[in-house]
């Protein structure tokens, strides 16, 4: 008897675009086989975690500080969070792409923890 194996409907480059969606399919490919087997797809799912917790921290710890700041009635310029939030966006699009065109885009710092991480 001969086991057929179903070919991969959706390809490596749309799958690891797939991981930076939220964290939740990024996790889910570290798990589920045979994704979990690609160290394409684990790369950017690594690197899409770990995008993920830095940016929740970056931006707990620059909430606080502009809620410090309102509390002792110092003018913040709001546009700095935007503009925080705007260059969070643009990173996440350009880790986007490159995994949509199949290339290993790294962030500084996150990139080589997470190229680490895929090895294992």
């Amino acid at each position: 008897m001969t086991v057929s194996t179903r070919a991969n409907i959706i390809s490596e480059n749309a799958v690891g675009t797939v991981a930076y969606f939220t964290f939740i399919p990024a996790i889910v490919l570290l798990l589920v086989p045979p994704y979990k087997d690609s160290e394409y797809v684990r790369f950017h799912a690594w690197q899409s975690v770990l995008l993920n917790i830095a940016a929740f921290v970056v931006e707990i710890v620059f909430g606080t500080v502009a809620l410090m700041l309102i509390f002792m009635n110092t003018p913040i310029p709001i546009f700095v969070l935007r503009i925080l939030s705007v260059l969070w966006l643009l990173l996440w699009l350009v880790c986007v792409l490159q995994a949509l065109n199949g290339k290993r885009f790294k962030i500084p710092l996150l990139g080589n923890v997470a190229e680490k991480l895929s090895m294992k």
